[in-house]
């Protein structure tokens, strides 16, 4: 039933986006760019955008646990489309750069910046989140290995009890925190330059980094991911799949980001 570890990150990692009820356009739209490069005419920008319309609704789907809870997908939609209709605008096909993978920067970038701005997340979750992350770091650093909850707690100065409850409420901040270091300040980085395949080689040694962190995660917790990732299934779906409730699948999904996170920053900073 469960994907494994490598595919579930292939899949969170793909920037050609693609999923179940959400599958792009197979056509060639050389054509409609060539054209819309030589006239600038809106009617075609219109088209295009209207074509690579599955590229918003998959970033906004991936996305939901970030915001679900606390803003309008509505909202995060329409930001969505904003910038893909600035990503047509602004595509250059000198670069050799697929429209796929340029667009799903953009706009995936695009709905990180916005859920952050409008602060959806609560002050005290998102301070809760950085002291537990810190606390993560820390104790990664001393232990080489990835700490218990025992452990975080007792670093934290409060009981396990309450670890677990507060790891339950960050979900979404982890996740927001995770998806800013892979997308906003490294992928985006790393596709505004440069040639094809040096960009193809950059994705292909992060799909292996994140393959190995996988490994290093406990069965439930590749399940998790593998279902919120790769079968795109909400929190509380997750939940009732392995017969828990949302709040332990949450704590789980939120150690994992913890761990994905460091392993993709250690990878990023000495790249």
């Amino acid at each position: 039933m469960f994907k494994d570890g490598f595919a579930a990150y292939a899949a969170l990692l793909k920037t050609k986006p693609e999923t179940e009820g959400v599958e792009l356009a197979v056509t060639d739209n050389t054509q409609l760019f060539e054209k819309y490069r030589d006239t600038r005419d809106i009617s075609v920008r219109n088209e295009l955008v209207l074509n690579y319309m599955a590229v918003v609704k998959y970033a906004a789907m991936s996305l939901r646990n970030v915001y679900a809870k606390y803003g309008d997908p509505d909202d995060v939609v329409n930001e969505g489309v904003i910038a893909l209709i600035n990503a047509v605008e602004t595509f250059d096909l000198e670069r050799g750069v697929k429209f796929e993978t340029y667009a799903t920067l953009k706009v995936r970038g695009s709905i990180i910046d916005f859920v952050r701005k409008q602060d959806f997340i609560p002050r005290q979750v998102r301070k809760f989140g950085k002291e537990l992350d810190d606390a993560y770091n820390v104790l990664y650093t001393e232990l080489g290995r990835h700490p218990t909850n025992a452990e975080l707690a007792e670093y934290l100065g409060v009981t396990k009890e309450k670890l677990a409850k507060a790891m339950a409420t960050v979900a979404s901040a982890a996740t927001l925190s995770f998806e800013e270091l892979l997308y906003e300040d490294n992928f985006s980085d790393a596709f505004s330059g440069g040639d094809e395949p040096d960009r193809n080689l950059y994705e292909e040694e992060a799909r292996k980094v994140l393959a190995e962190a996988i490994a290093t995660l406990k069965e439930n917790e590749r399940q998790v991911i593998s279902l919120y990732y790769y079968e795109k299934l909400k929190f509380n779906d997750i939940a009732k799949v392995l017969g828990v409730t949302e709040s332990r699948i949450c704590q789980i999904h939120t150690k994992s980001m913890m761990l994905l996170k460091r392993k993709l920053a250690d990878y990023f900073n000495t790249r």
